[in-house]
């Protein structure tokens, strides 16, 4: 069956605009758009009017951890079934939150990679999931948290030398993995380590980023200080996550390379707001030792034009997949204009986890993942927060 969608503005994914009057067509049996255009719009089987609202892609969230429960935090000990758990109620806040696409950067048991192949075969609807498996982390590094009922296993894969972080690259490939997340520096979660900490040789960088661009893979690096911003970025990664700390010159560098920054401005901002009291003390004190900074170094990320991927770091402390619209906001603030945060959910992050063929905007042979909004995200960034908008999957409404 044909549906005429009609009545609306459009924010197509691809142009930097509101386009007005609207329309396009979407072929059940493909979930596909196959026609759009401006005016009445073609005669079709079924005809819905949106009455003048406004139209966008689904956002593409490029740094989710769908394995953790931002309220509960716990973060050690989490069985398999939990992690599965937890990332099926994320995915679900997810979609009603408007995300019809996302990147696990870093999954216990590889629960993102299970739960991606139900998706290739059909079995599995909702939110689709780039998987990067298990992360990659120095032996008491930032992904070195012990897992399982019975701690018989970790976060991520330890890897201390070129040679083990060879192998534990081809596992994840093997396995399935799309993506390789590296723990290029310390982190506000982990207790062992600060920030600034650099947590891999450049040897070993390098050898993930060789591996994993012969593979098709990309690679992530969550790179917090300037050293290992520097260091990841030399190594030749595709995006670097947080970037919290990043000189002037690593930004021009970025811009030279290609290579994205994916802020996450969002997890940084949830920590010393409602965490308080609720988790340890370090995570506050981490967060607020550099977070005037952050804010200083993303207002030059945004000033100097860099490419700009759009993710959150969901299911951080108090960093709820429900909330994840939230980041536009916060990206406004630091600086960028309303027509740039929403390239960077839709044909940036749609590019960094090459998947654009098909998703990121809303165009001819292209799925029909979108959004219904009440106002206009051009005028007001906040709009996408909109707690009842329509979201559509593959062409059907889901909310």
């Amino acid at each position: 069956m044909q549906t005429l969608y009609k009545n609306f503005s459009l924010f197509d994914g691809n142009l930097p605009e509101m386009q007005t009057n609207a329309w396009f067509v979407v072929d059940s049996e493909t979930s596909k758009i196959i026609k759009i255009g401006f005016g009445e719009g073609p005669d079709a089987e079924k005809i819905v009017d949106l009455s003048g609202k406004f139209v966008m892609p689904g956002l593409i969230n490029s740094h989710v951890h769908l394995m953790m429960d931002a309220i509960g935090n716990k973060l050690e000990y989490l069985s398999e079934a939990e992690v599965t758990f937890n990332a099926l109620n994320n995915l679900q806040d997810a979609l009603k939150a408007g995300v019809t696409y996302v990147r696990d950067c870093g999954c216990a048991f590889n629960v993102d990679i299970k739960l991606h192949k139900l998706q290739t075969e059909g079995r599995l609807g909702g939110t689709e999931i780039v998987p990067s498996g298990r992360p990659m982390c120095i032996t008491g590094g930032h992904a070195d948290f012990t897992e399982g009922v019975y701690g018989d296993t970790t976060w991520g894969n330890l890897v201390d030398s070129p040679d083990e972080m060879r192998h534990a690259v081809r596992s994840e490939f093997k396995l399935g993995a799309k993506n390789i997340k590296v723990m290029a520096t310390g982190g506000v979660m982990s207790s062992t380590d600060k920030i600034e900490d650099v947590e891999f040789s450049e040897a070993e960088l390098q050898v993930a980023v060789a591996e994993a661009h012969t593979k098709r893979m990309t690679v992530a690096a969550h790179a917090e200080g300037t050293a290992g911003i520097h260091r990841a970025i030399m190594a030749g990664v595709d995006s670097i996550e947080h970037g919290c700390l990043i000189s002037d010159e690593d930004i021009d560098l970025l811009k030279e390379k290609g290579i994205y920054i994916t802020p996450t401005i969002i997890a940084s901002y949830s920590i010393p707001t409602y965490g308080v009291g609720k988790i340890p003390d370090y995570m506050i004190e981490k967060t607020k030792g550099f977070l005037d900074e952050f804010y200083e170094r993303m207002h030059a990320v945004t000033k100097a034009k860099a490419a700009i991927a759009f993710g959150t770091d969901a299911g951080t402390p108090f960093n709820s997949f429900s909330d994840i619209p939230k980041e536009l906001e916060l990206l406004v603030q630091a600086g960028a204009s309303n027509a740039e945060v929403l390239l960077s959910a839709t044909k940036n992050s749609s590019h960094l986890l090459r998947i654009d063929d098909n998703y990121g905007s809303l165009q001819v042979g292209k799925v029909a993942d979108f959004l219904v909004l009440d106002n206009d995200p051009f005028v007001d960034i906040t709009a996408v927060q909109q707690k009842d908008k329509s979201v559509y999957k593959k062409g059907v409404k889901v909310y």
